[in-house]
């Protein structure tokens, strides 16, 4: 069975395709979304989801969150003594949404279309596939995040041509993108992002607002207070969402501290956020060459565009409302799972050409002649620039800038710097060129560049016709089977917790939090009910644990 997968910066998503359409998948917990959050205890034992968000609050160092944003890059992430990549983290939590896939549809789950943010460059997308191989899962296609929004949203459908832009503002990343329909088409005219921004952001600036009304330096807060003080801005940013101003409580020491954030206040602290909003918006209609006015629909998809503050931001700048007929949170994911029914040619799903563009322009590196006869070298030569409709081909020719050159190497960049020094290096090769006078010989370098990210490099010598070829798979796996299964065997020592037990920790770390943040009598309270659900667990009987756990439940209702 092929699935898909939005494998989210904040919250992740399992679907699969039915006869009805596209189905969330849901979680252990029976809920949809699943917290991109790991928690590794001393002893090996591994949390995933709502239950290591909860252990944040009390073990705030054996907790890793935010890892998408990390993602393709060597950042180092130590919990329970042991040293784990981005990616590794990411696979923990595929592995848990393999988990519940299975046991809800009650067979194997061998493969999987994984979204990605169509800003995500090169590394990052061979990072997102080596998680799903680490996770035993089989990612042979991948598809950007606003693609399957659109394709979600029931566009492939449509009878009559659109122009839509898909606003994509997630909890750690941000994406633009101008798609038009035409017949069975689906095209993306051009992307434009911020892998760095995002719902995140706009907790931050809660937090600092509150921070600066109480007086409080985060650096003086302890890392569990730090922890509650984030806990407390993210719900007061969806709070003043439905209201003029919202009141933050936060324990600090023995003192309850309470401040009221108005919404105007906090509209005013964001303006940087909504201007670095604009910036992508702006310039992904530049690169379609379209206007505001040309676009008939926009699309909001992102936990983040439930927010009052960006609805406002964007009805401003649209001129119109944005179309929420569905869940944002859950888009991405039914799309990646009705490209997985494209991708078992299921009957049921009308076929959709999709067609994308190149997110980052691929050149190479050239000298140029600033002066007459004086060369800078290390500067970059667009050859496929970025938004290019793929698949695409595009031939430059480069001359020789020394007398008796004898070899010419083209290394592959990706980027938009016009330094070399500041682009991704994909790759190179080398090809050998007559001697002669500088600027008599020349190479032919030709980027064919197709939907599947597979970029063909030829260099071709103009005099002599012999040419050399680079092949660079955007979406290749760098870990060969060998140092997959090398890696997977490190990891076993990982003690994944059983998922009958997930709701018995869960229900016991909330607990635990909230004794640690409260006073008095609320504590006493706590503390009876969390005693009397332990000794429930303790005597092992099925019906007598669920009624514990469902008193225990109603009393942290009333309390939170």
């Amino acid at each position: 069975m092929i699935v898909g997968i939005d494998l989210g910066t904040t919250n992740s998503l399992i679907a699969y395709f039915t006869e009805e359409g596209p189905k969330i998948i849901p979680n252990r917990l029976g809920k949809n979304l699943t917290p991109s959050v790991v928690s590794v205890d001393e002893e090996g034992n591994v949390y995933v989801g709502e239950t290591a968000r909860e252990r944040k609050s009390l073990y705030p160092d054996s907790v890793a969150e935010t890892f998408k944003r990390s993602m393709g890059t060597e950042r180092d992430y130590v919990l329970g003594g042991k040293h784990f990549k981005p990616e590794e983290l990411s696979s923990l939590v595929l592995r848990s949404l393999k988990e519940d896939a299975e046991h809800y549809l009650g067979e194997e789950v061998t493969e999987a279309v994984i979204s990605v943010p169509a800003y995500f460059d090169d590394k990052r997308r061979k990072a997102t596939k080596r998680a799903g191989e680490l996770a035993g899962l089989k990612v042979e296609r991948m598809i950007s995040e606003p693609t399957a929004a659109a394709v979600a949203y029931g566009l492939y459908d449509k009878t009559q041509d659109t122009r839509f832009l898909v606003f994509d503002l997630g909890g750690g990343t941000f994406d633009v993108s101008v798609l038009e329909l035409y017949h069975n088409i689906l095209e993306v005219r051009a992307v434009a992002g911020d892998n760095y921004l995002g719902g995140e952001d706009f907790t931050e600036v809660m937090a600092r607002l509150f921070l600066q009304k109480a007086k409080l330096q985060l650096q003086n807060l302890s890392e569990k207070e730090q922890v509650r003080l984030y806990r407390q801005a993210e719900k007061a940013k969806y709070d003043i969402s439905d209201r003029q101003q919202v009141t933050m409580s936060f324990l600090h020491g023995e003192e309850q501290i309470e401040e009221t954030i108005q919404y105007k206040e906090y509209e005013e602290a964001c303006e940087e956020l909504l201007q670095k909003i604009r910036e992508p918006v702006k310039k992904s209609l530049a690169d379609a060459k379209l206007k505001l006015g040309d676009i008939d629909e926009v699309l909001l998809i992102g936990g983040a565009t439930r927010l009052s503050i960006v609805r406002d931001f964007l009805i401003r700048l649209f001129r119109k409302f944005p179309d929420t007929r569905m869940n944002p949170d859950e888009t991405v994911a039914l799309g990646a799972a009705v490209q997985a029914a494209m991708k078992e040619r299921r009957a049921e799903v009308r076929e959709v050409i999709l067609t994308d563009v190149c997110s980052f322009t691929l050149g190479t590196e050239v000298v140029v002649e600033y002066e007459e006869g004086r060369f800078e070298d290390g500067r970059f030569c667009p050859i496929i620039e970025r938004n290019t409709v793929i698949p695409a081909s595009h031939t430059e020719r480069l001359y020789t800038v020394r007398d008796n050159q004898d070899k010419v190497r083209v290394r592959v960049l990706q980027g938009e710097s016009r330094f070399a020094r500041n682009n991704l290096y994909l790759g190179e090769l080398e090809i050998d060129i007559p001697k002669g006078p500088k600027g008599q010989e020349a190479v032919d370098v030709t980027y064919t560049y197709d939907i599947n990210s597979l970029l063909e490099v030829e260099v071709t010598v103009v005099s002599t016709g012999q040419k050399q070829k680079l092949i660079i798979k955007g979406q290749e796996n760098q870990m060969t089977e060998e140092e997959i299964a090398k890696r997977m065997e490190e990891l076993a020592y990982l003690k994944i917790q059983p998922r009958d037990f997930e709701e018995n920790r869960l229900v016991l770390l909330r607990a635990e939090r909230m004794y640690e943040e409260a006073l008095g009598d609320r504590r006493k309270k706590l503390d009876r009910y969390i005693t009397a659900f332990e000794a429930a667990l303790k005597r092992g009987g099925h019906d007598e644990i669920e009624a514990a756990r469902e008193e225990l439940n109603e009393i942290l209702e009333e309390e939170d």
